[in-house]
């Protein structure tokens, strides 16, 4: 009654700081200018404080059911035991290779259930650790952090989310949906840069990839976070921008017979693809088995991470929309 219709109820920004706006005869003011033009008494700012309160603890009880949901880290109980136990299963390992330990960790995830869009579960961009089921990229992301955590001096939980959220955004920096390295060639220059991987397309093969990114920006109504905040669009824009006009290079599918013996186990793979406005289709791990190219992958097709039942080179040749691959190499 005392409140005009506000403009915006919430306004959670990076210090936690909680804001509300109004607008005031077509005016924006904030919450302490509009009480003191209104003269209100301290009971109906208490009774206002009180009723903006019951809004706030209601906002935040719409988070999922059972989940961890602190100020930045969205998990399960079960995610925090499959790090665990994959830390316990694979000890000593601080000085191994990490192509032969990828394999290891992601063999240790075979049947666990794809599911697409598992990061997409709060409105702002929390860290979502999810390992009880995953899309091609998720699983890749997961197994290199494991990987990294596992050859650190004190691995844990938590030395895992840090190497999670460092893998996963620009310069490993978390700071809203824009920040997340949505484009698979950018993840691979992106973590290049950071020396988490290597980029090795080029010294393999020396092609340039035809790389003109824009499906994002032009499909925005099929990312949900894009269709709810539109005011995005413009960063994903400039994004697209940057990676359409950097070098990206890749070795085409007909020309991986030539170059498949300079794979490597644990190399992780995009796929690269015809489709308008993608860069990469789909993300392998790369597993050398009686001297073949097969790889172990969340496979939407079987709805579950699974060995190829195939060579790399015939499953590109058996798809109408895979043109090549990127390699990244583990550090």
């Amino acid at each position: 009654s005392d409140f005009p219709q506000p403009y915006s109820m919430y306004g959670l920004d990076g210090t936690g700081s909680f804001h509300i706006i109004f607008f005031r005869n077509g005016t924006c003011c904030s919450l302490s200018d509009y009480f003191y033009s209104q003269n209100l008494t301290i009971m109906k700012l208490s009774s206002c404080i009180l009723t903006l309160a019951a809004i706030l603890f209601s906002c935040q009880g719409s988070q999922p059911s059972g989940s961890t949901m602190g100020s930045e880290i969205v998990y399960l109980p079960r995610d925090r035991e499959i790090v665990e136990e994959t830390l316990a299963r694979f000890p000593e390992t601080a000085k191994s290779e990490k192509g032969p330990l990828m394999v290891k960790v992601a063999r240790s995830f075979l049947e666990t259930p794809y599911v697409a869009n598992t990061l997409e579960v709060a409105d702002s961009e929390k860290l979502v650790v999810n390992l009880r089921e995953m899309d091609c990229t998720t699983f890749a992301e997961n197994c290199l952090a494991l990987v990294r955590t596992l050859q650190q001096k004190n691995p844990g939980f938590e030395s895992f989310t840090a190497e999670l959220e460092k893998i996963r955004y620009r310069e490993g920096i978390r700071n809203g949906y824009p920040s997340r390295l949505h484009y698979f060639s950018d993840w691979i220059h992106d973590n290049d840069q950071k020396g988490i991987v290597k980029s090795v397309s080029q010294e393999i093969a020396h092609i340039l990839l035809p790389n003109q990114v824009n499906f994002m920006s032009t499909h925005s109504q099929q990312y949900p976070v894009l269709k709810s905040h539109p005011e995005l669009i413009p960063q994903i824009v400039l994004q697209e921008y940057s990676i359409t006009n950097r070098k990206a290079w890749y070795i085409p599918r007909n020309k991986l017979p030539d170059y498949e013996s300079e794979l490597q186990d644990g190399d992780i793979v995009g796929i690269t693809t015809s489709i308008e406005g993608l860069d990469v289709v789909h993300v392998v791990i790369v597993w050398r088995m009686n001297g073949k190219v097969r790889f172990i992958h969340a496979s939407s097709k079987e709805n579950r991470v699974v060995v190829s039942k195939e060579t790399l080179a015939e499953y590109l040749k058996g798809s109408k929309m895979a043109t090549g691959i990127m390699v990244a190499r583990p550090l």
